[in-house]
């Protein structure tokens, strides 16, 4: 009994450990694209550890009831750091950007909470065929490949170069979680993410290296700030912008069902009803990361890559540590001590998870047989999307402002086109 509630426990951590990784990033990129403080960049990252902590709990007991941790969206940093580079391009305050992205976060809730509800979200789901899942999947694993490896670099001084004692730590976690959870005997190949993130963080002090970090606050609870980058603001391109986005909001809460389920135990639970739950939970999301400013939260489909990668397949301590997380948010000096895990080891570990989702996606791809016309979807969504991303900053900046949200974000193109190809273009077989 001892020895189960230890490991337990050790599940509970590994948990926690893996909700902070997968956070600790973005808050970091975004306050370094909008220019915030070292102050706003920890309040920032507490804002959005609260955030995560309600929404994971909220999704595994009342939403999807699957394992799947909530955290910041990489589609929803794309539009972030998209518009970030707008509004500066342009000499506008980032702000007011800023206030305009919680007034869109509003509007893809009411529409995700609406689906949700009405049920009409099941209504949407022949658009997203196994080809739409598996693409959205592997196009969201090259996107953020791209910043996680940035992030295990450490780019510094002008022009860039890489710190290559940093570097070399980051790829030694990497390739340390990568054998742990495959050659791993026992407790090691299970908890391979925490070993890797643990000896990552030893050897980046040991070597004087420096992390992330803030003043601490005088008082020992602190509750997180509402609405802290202003009022929400909308105009006519983000309301439209996040109705399109909506569909890649569906498409990612799918995708991340349908990958955990690949690596969970059989279950019996309706998946229309999954669906449903999972919709209007989602909504919620977006509300509370427009009303506590952060960045959209949203169930990572990564999440089965790290079940795969240490087989915690268990729901009691995914929901403790993410009330966990919610806890410790309130407390300034832990979400200062947590904030100092650095940013390359954090960029690391999320890149060895994301290892397993490409194998996810093409398991999904690979459900139906890869005939010429699904060979050709996948081809053209692959070459657009991921040709989007090497285009240089600010290419579309003479377009108008809701094109300019479109074109810069490959994934959101990406996912546009495959859904689009997937329904008009039909043979005898698939009609």
């Amino acid at each position: 009994m001892e020895k189960q509630r230890f490991y337990s426990s050790l599940s509970t951590v590994q948990w926690f450990i893996f909700l902070l990784a997968t956070s600790v990033a973005f808050p970091i990129v975004i306050g370094n694209v909008f220019h915030l403080s070292i102050e706003e960049i920890s309040e920032l990252m507490q804002r959005t550890f609260f955030v995560m902590g309600i929404s994971s709990f909220i999704q595994g007991w009342l939403g999807h009831r699957y394992p799947i941790a909530d955290g910041p969206a990489g589609s929803w940093v794309s539009v972030f750091v998209i518009l970030a580079g707008v509004a500066i391009q342009q000499g506008q305050s980032t702000t007011e950007t800023l206030q305009f992205l919680e007034g869109g976060l509003i509007v893809a809730g009411f529409l995700l909470f609406i689906l949700g509800v009405t049920g009409l979200v099941n209504r949407l789901l022949f658009l997203f065929t196994p080809l739409v899942t598996g693409s959205f999947l592997l196009i969201l694993a090259l996107q953020l490949s791209g910043v996680f490896l940035k992030g295990m670099m450490a780019l510094q001084g002008e022009p860039l170069r890489p710190d290559y004692v940093t570097v070399a730590i980051s790829f030694g976690v990497f390739l340390l979680v990568i054998f742990l959870s495959i050659k791993g005997i026992g407790w090691m190949k299970s908890y391979a993410l925490l070993v890797g993130i643990l000896l990552g963080w030893f050897l980046y002090f040991l070597f004087g290296k420096t992390s992330n970090s803030s003043s601490g606050s005088d008082s020992f609870v602190k509750l997180p700030e509402i609405f802290a980058w202003g009022a929400p603001q909308l105009n006519a391109g983000m309301v439209v912008t996040a109705i399109l986005f909506t569909f890649i909001l569906v498409s990612n809460q799918v995708a991340a069902i349908a990958a955990v389920k690949q690596v969970v135990p059989a279950s019996r639970k309706d998946e229309k009803q999954t669906i449903n739950r999972a919709s209007w939970a989602g909504g919620i999301s977006h509300f509370l990361s427009a009303l506590f400013s952060t960045i959209g939260i949203v169930p990572l489909p990564v999440s089965a890559g790290f079940i795969r990668l240490t087989e915690q397949k268990r729901l009691r301590p995914f929901l403790i540590a993410s009330l966990a997380l919610s806890g410790i948010a309130l407390i300034p000096a832990i979400v200062n001590f947590l904030a100092s895990l650095p940013g390359p080891i954090a960029s690391a570990a999320s890149l060895a998870s994301f290892v397993q989702m490409i194998g996810i996606a093409f398991q999904s791809i690979l459900k139906e047989e890869l005939d010429e016309r699904r060979l050709t979807i996948l081809g053209i969504t692959l070459l657009i999307s991921v040709g989007l991303m090497f285009l240089p900053a600010g290419i579309f900046l003479g377009l108008p402002s809701i094109l300019q949200y479109i074109f810069s974000n490959g994934l959101l193109v990406g996912t546009m086109i495959v859904i689009l190809l997937e329904q008009l273009w039909k043979t005898k077989k698939h009609e």
